[in-house]
């Protein structure tokens, strides 16, 4: 089983400033992995240096034994990670169908494509009942499952998610963790970048805790929560 990603002695930021501090983590094949902490935290730092977007100023990340430190974001993608972005971000007057196949836009086989497809549907039955429907008029819950559905399209090793619950509401964020799990139970490693402490700790295996851009505790995800770095790191 493939999908790791190991990040070790990572230091990243902008400008003259250091967001991220001699971060360490891995996140292990076929598991769920968190990453918890409040804004600020620097979790938004860590995935923009994971997908090329901001330039470690040290560290290493390898990807299945590959560096990828530094990569352009198109080949970081190529190497099989798909990111799910915060806020979801469909293509609004896409339509659904239309949203899938972008996230194949590299792969050269319709037969792959239709496969592909076909898998989505089979996770998502809404997704299938509205496939010619523009995204831009779905709910919010919709709109996850076609973000989510677009970065499968991509058949990676990992799919890093971050923030699924945010601007959902509770019943949407279970139904979208329990689509989490769902994947994960195919053997897709995910590497899961939240805040929501309960719900995310309830799927994820292991899990690590950000805090002013160092990683402050990590452990067991059924242990995690009752570390008081876990309460320092969210309330102080």
């Amino acid at each position: 089983m493939t999908g790791r990603l190991d990040i070790a002695g990572l230091r990243a930021g902008y400008d003259r400033a250091d967001v991220l501090d001699d971060v360490t983590l891995a996140v292990e094949p076929g598991r769920i992995t968190c990453l918890l902490g409040a804004n600020g935290s620097g979790k938004t730092t860590l995935i923009r240096a994971i997908l090329g977007l901001t330039a470690p100023r040290a560290g290493r990340i390898t990807f299945d034994g590959r560096d990828i430190t530094g990569l352009a974001t198109h080949r970081v993608i190529a190497a099989g990670i798909a990111c799910i972005p915060e806020g979801r971000k469909v293509f609004p007057k896409f339509t659904v169908e239309e949203n899938l196949r972008a996230g194949a836009y590299q792969e050269t086989s319709a037969a792959v494509t239709r496969a592909r497809m076909t898998e989505i549907y089979d996770i998502f039955p809404r997704l299938a009942e509205r496939r010619t429907q523009l995204a831009g008029t779905m709910s919010g819950g919709e709109q996850a499952m076609v973000s989510i559905g677009r970065g499968l399209m991509r058949a990676p090793r990992l799919l890093l998610i971050d923030e699924p619950s945010l601007g959902l509401s509770p019943r949407l964020v279970n139904e979208n963790f329990s689509i989490i799990r769902r994947i994960n139970e195919r053997g897709i490693t995910v590497f899961l970048v939240e805040q929501n402490v309960r719900q995310t700790l309830a799927i994820a295996h292991f899990g690590y805790v950000l805090s002013k851009g160092r990683v402050v505790a990590a452990g067991p995800s059924s242990e995690l929560a009752e570390r008081p770095e876990v309460r320092e790191a969210y309330f102080g």
